[in-house]
């Protein structure tokens, strides 16, 4: 099987480094039936940064916007294909063939033989890293 790359909007947001603050935010988009595809979240200076990719983007924007959640929309990369050695190690290979760096990558086994995988370049190379990668 084919990897499926594509081009996303993500959206991150600064928020309180604080107990239950995650479980908040995800609990009011669960309540509006956000679905999402990727989250994640780190610490960043004395706050705590939030990373979503949500199925429907208008639809997390309005959730967010209901939750008091501020969101920048942004562009990363989707990957999502059959768990193999070596599967991210290709996609970074593409993208350095090309000369694009990758600002950020995160990579997981999915379970089941599959993995996926997220990643982001700088916005001023998103169009040569999507030729590069066949993203769709």
């Amino acid at each position: 099987m084919t990897d499926i790359i594509r081009k996303v909007d993500y959206f991150k947001a600064q928020v309180q480094d604080k107990a239950g603050e995650g479980a908040r935010i995800l609990s009011a988009l669960r309540g509006e039936g956000i679905n999402l595809l990727f989250f994640t979240g780190f610490p960043r200076g004395r706050k705590a940064q939030l990373d979503f990719i949500p199925e429907n983007g208008p639809a997390f924007r309005k959730a967010a916007r209901k939750a008091g959640l501020a969101v920048t929309k942004k562009t990363a990369f989707l990957v999502q294909g059959q768990d193999r050695p070596g599967a991210i190690a290709g996609i970074v290979s593409k993208l350095a063939d090309a000369g694009v760096n990758i600002t950020a990558l995160d990579a997981v086994a999915a379970g089941g033989g599959r993995y996926g995988a997220i990643l982001w370049v700088n916005p001023a190379s998103v169009r040569k890293a999507a030729k590069a990668l066949g993203a769709t």
